[in-house]
């Protein structure tokens, strides 16, 4: 046998017209041989194969086939959305973020929109939660064995924030019960002893949220007193004469200033991606030089670049002028400024969206409910806080730092103005 030629062929073995005889010594060693170059050749060729495919995974393409709503455009080419499906699977982010479909629900709205898999077959309720928790659909790669996040060259199909509520939701979503009354607040507050959610209850013509837990039996609220709690608790956001103008002249005075005022939040976004780079180069030195282990390089490293991807989407939409820090300002102002009559007059999945949105704690002590406002709402309820008792006297200096305060939390936070779009609606 010609050793060249074994190289050659790989694992494939050529004899010279004569069986091997493993009941010899010759031929068991000879066996043995060709065994060890077999291991080795299947070795190599599966750290080739690894090499080819981090390759291109590192240059953000995805070696795999495209998921659905994209498609395969060839080989070492970004996939490309689908004309089709690529708007269905957009609305089914955006139905699901409402917190109003539950995933059998949302796999009968996508599949009368026309949603199938390659096959034209409906979709599975496991497939469809696949694609809600698939990363890529913001531009991320994510291996499923190993959990590696790489950031991607394809077309994201839906924006991090709207990916992040899709995510709260399917953390939070219990199993779907079917109800005799649909309460307002259902799953909205919950019981500060034990965490639970408070279950409604209809109770001679009122309506109660009580605690089921055994511990906790004392803790209930009328539905009557969350609303009038709440509409107190809107109250604060409301602008009086002066603050509303002096919050229009800011927003025209700014506005005839537009592009000074992109390229200084563009500059302030490349400042926070420059700052990300910097922190992945020190991750990733600290694993070389095995200061920390691999699940904590992988889970530090996935948080730095599912952040960075939602900066390199504001920074897109600032340079592509879909996005200024006055206007994203403006509709914060215009959301706060209108929630109490918002909430007031509203329907009910509008009250429960604005609370969603302005409040990140609802939870009962006793009998007791206690809100906390989300930012930048805290601050602007903040404003009317005077510590002496005595009336402000610089209100142009104390509605411009608040001003200001608002436009930092636009230029550092992964603000998403959603609700305040729609509501301005619904005004």
């Amino acid at each position: 046998m010609s050793w060249d030629g074994w190289q050659d062929k790989g694992i494939e073995v050529h004899f010279a017209n004569e069986a091997l005889d493993l009941h010899s010594r010759g031929g068991r060693l000879s066996a043995d041989i060709q065994a060890v170059v077999a291991a080795d050749y299947i070795r190599n060729l599966r750290e080739e194969t690894k090499k080819g495919f981090y390759g291109r995974l590192k240059q953000g393409l995805f070696p795999m086939p495209a998921p659905i709503g994209y498609l395969d455009k060839g080989q070492g080419k970004p996939k490309e959305p689908d004309p089709i499906k690529a708007p269905i699977v957009k609305m089914a982010f955006e139905l699901y973020a409402t917190g109003r479909f539950n995933l059998r629900q949302l796999n009968d709205e996508t599949y009368r929109s026309g949603l199938r898999t390659r096959s034209g077959k409906r979709l599975c309720i496991s497939a469809l939660s696949g694609i809600l928790n698939n990363p890529f659909y913001i531009g991320l790669i994510r291996l499923k064995k190993s959990g590696e996040l790489f950031p991607g060259i394809h077309t994201p199909l839906v924006k991090k924030t709207l990916f992040d509520r899709v995510q709260e939701v399917l953390e939070g979503k219990v199993a779907q019960r079917s109800n005799a009354h649909d309460f307002p607040y259902r799953r909205m507050i919950s019981c500060e002893l034990c965490g639970f959610s408070l279950i409604g209850e209809c109770q001679k013509g009122h309506t109660y949220y009580r605690c089921h837990s055994e511990t906790c039996r004392k803790t209930s609220i009328k539905e009557e007193t969350v609303e009038e709690n709440v509409l107190a608790f809107l109250r604060p956001l409301e602008f009086d004469n002066e603050e509303r103008g002096f919050f229009q002249r800011k927003i025209l005075s700014l506005e005839a200033h537009c592009f000074e005022e992109q390229e200084k939040y563009s500059k302030a976004l490349r400042l926070q991606l420059g700052r990300l780079d910097e922190q992945l180069n020190r991750v990733t030195d600290a694993y070389v030089d095995r200061l920390i282990e691999k699940e904590s390089f992988e889970d530090r490293k996935g948080k730095i670049v599912t952040q960075r991807v939602g900066l390199e989407q504001q920074l897109a939409a600032v340079e592509g002028g879909s996005m200024s820090v006055v206007r994203e300002v403006a509709k914060i102002l215009e959301l706060a400024g209108s929630a109490y009559s918002l909430y007031k007059e509203g329907i009910v999945e509008e009250k429960r969206e604005l609370l969603i949105y302005v409040t990140s704690n609802r939870v009962v002590a006793r009998k007791t409910l206690c809100l906390s406002y989300q930012q930048p709402y805290a601050s602007l309820a903040d404003r009317v806080k005077v510590e002496s008792g005595a009336p402000r006297r610089v209100r142009a200096r104390t509605l411009t730092a608040l001003w200001n305060k608002l436009a930092e939390f636009v230029m550092t936070k992964d603000y998403d103005a959603t609700f305040s779009e729609r509501s301005k609606r619904t005004v």
